[in-house]
Parts: C-alpha cells; structure tokens; sequence
C-alpha cells in the first residue's frame, strides 16, 4: 500500500502540471484586456505601468512559471508566516488579481473557510443521513421506510439548488422568521452564543446541498446493499450461524462501501463546483461567488487559480478513493 501511494503521488505530480498548462493556456487564449476598464483619460504611460505591475508584459513562459509557483512554493523561513495569516515574504512574486489589485493567494485564503463552514458541514451531514437510509431501505427493500426513502432521494435529485434554496428561504426565513436568510461572513465564533448565530445562518446552506449529497449517495448504497444481500457469502454467514447484524453491518456492509466511497471521494470536488450556486443564493462570501465575480469581470488569474484548485481536489480524492479500497476489501492488493 505505501509503494502504491508513493507512485500514485509521483504519478500525480506531471499531470498536475499538464493540466495546470492546459487550464492556463486556454484561459489566456480568451479575449479581454484589464487595460480595458480603465478610464480612456488615463495616460498610455500609466496604462503601461499598470500593465507591468499586473505582470501582463512578461512573456508567456514567465507569467506561467509565476502563476505555478504559488501553488508549488513557499519560502521555507516564512512558511509559519503564511499559515498563520501574517503574508508572504517581502519581494517574493505574487500573482496579482485583475479585479481587486490583490495577490490571488491571499483572497483564495481568506474565502476558503466560508466554503469550507458550509459545504464540509453539508458533507458530513449528508454522508451521516444518507448510509443509514441506504442501509436500512436495502434491507427492508420495497417496506414504507423504503418508499419514503426512494421519494426523498427524487425530490433531492430533481430539485435544483436554485430552485430549492430560495424555497426554503421564503418558508423558513420569510414565513416562519427561523433562520436568516443571508449568510453574514464577517461573523466572528468567539464564545458560545455566536456559534449558535454560526450554526443558525449555516443551516439554510447546509440543508440545500445536504438533501442533494443524501439524495446521491443514499440510492447508491440501497443498490451496492442489494446486490451484496443476494451472494452466496452471505448465505454462507447465516448458516453458520452469524447474528443478522453481524452479517449486515460486517460482512455486507464493507462489501457494499467499495463502490460508495467512489461516489463519496470524488463527489467532495464536485460539492465545491456544485456550491457556487448555493454560495450565491445565501450570499455565501466563498469560492463558488468568488468564481462567479472573477468569470464576470474577466479576471483571468483568479479564474485560473480556482480551476486548478478543483483540479487537484478531484486528483487527491481520486489517490483517496484508490487508498480506501485497499483497506475496505484485503483481497485488493497494489503493491
């Protein structure tokens, strides 16, 4: 398993940077000029300074090297620096974003928390519905809970998060004055109280994207646990013997996890694309409105950067996946 993981993460390594080449290439074959906005009074000499201080007059090769090494570099001395907030180094290049004049590291930085609030939340509370439900409508195929399950699941697959958030803004919020119905990301978690505020305008959000997560993942564990039900192995169990809820939640259900955890592992990248329109329904300050904001004001290195990240979510959860299947079935061996 460990020699598995070390070619993997070789593996993954040259096609981050294929891809990353890909992602900047075609975003820089796209028509637009910074330049452009700017107001037809300023002087051309000043346009030229703001054009070098964007980076926009280096050659190709040299804006790709830059943008790249913020994702591949960080100066070592300075590297508690940069966890903790306090910058990069002084002098150290820094991708600049056309719409704010900022360094992109730093406003990805400080939206991702907000996304991470509400859709790891909406993760977890999905994964925590959606197994049981799977589990139990498997086992009692075609029973009330069953149906009511199957309904669910129909609702939260036809329903678009446009649709449904503004739909339960309107009975929650608006009818009934439960929850607030936009989310406030300049509110700070320092004592009890306020992580009730937290968790009172994370629900909305959280709930949206957690009905579409259980939706998923609840009808492909109902089919993994059914076609586990059936095999011979499982006869073999209750012939010897093996309580029922051994022979469910032990021998079934680690069998029916191998094609589930595909789903889960590399649905957490797609959640993060899927949240853009949740983010901008709930006024959530994250990634997803970030993309949103940059795709409309043609700020290519923003948009660049958060391609990529998605981008490399899909390839680590990918590594994930491949690692999980291992320890869920003995019988996959990789090295």
């Amino acid at each position: 398993m460990f020699t598995f993981t070390i070619r993997r993460l070789t593996l993954a390594v040259p096609t981050l940077l294929f891809i990353s080449l890909v992602i900047f290439l075609l975003l820089q074959l796209a028509p637009g000029d910074p330049m452009a906005q700017v107001p037809l009074t300023v002087p051309p000499e000043v346009k030229q300074k703001m054009r070098e201080a964007l980076g926009l007059g280096e050659p190709m090769h040299v804006q790709y090297l830059k943008w790249l090494r913020q994702f591949f570099w960080i100066e070592p001395l300075n590297l508690f620096d940069y966890m903790f907030g306090t910058g990069l180094a002084e002098g150290e290049l820094r991708v600049i974003s056309w719409q704010t004049r900022s360094p992109v590291v730093d406003i990805v930085v400080q939206r991702l928390p907000q996304t991470l609030w509400v859709v790891g939340m909406a993760y977890v509370v999905g994964i925590l519905i959606a197994l049981p439900i799977g589990i139990i409508s498997a086992y009692k195929q075609y029973s009330m809970f069953d149906q009511v399950g199957t309904f669910v699941s129909m609702v939260g697959f036809s329903i678009p998060p446009f649709f449904s958030g503004v739909l339960v803004i309107v009975i929650f919020s608006v009818q009934l004055g439960w929850f607030p119905s936009i989310y406030d990301t300049t509110h700070v978690v320092n004592d009890w109280a306020s992580f009730k505020v937290q968790l009172l305008q994370m629900f909305l959000p959280v709930m949206v994207l957690a009905l579409q997560i259980t939706a998923q993942i609840s009808r492909f564990m109902r089919a993994s646990m059914l076609d586990n039900l059936n095999q011979d192995y499982v006869r073999t169990a209750r012939a010897k013997g093996a309580r029922e809820r051994v022979v469910v939640l032990v021998h079934v259900l680690r069998n029916s996890m191998i094609p589930v955890v595909t789903v889960i592992a590399l649905g957490i990248p797609s959640i993060f694309g899927g949240a853009i329109i949740t983010e901008q329904v709930f006024k959530v300050n994250g990634i997803g409105q970030l993309l949103i904001t940059s795709i409309e004001a043609n700020d290519l290195p923003m948009v660049q950067t958060l391609t990529f990240i998605f981008a490399i979510l899909i390839v680590l959860f990918n590594l994930i996946a491949d690692i999980l299947y291992g320890v869920l079935d003995p019988r996959i061996r990789y090295d």
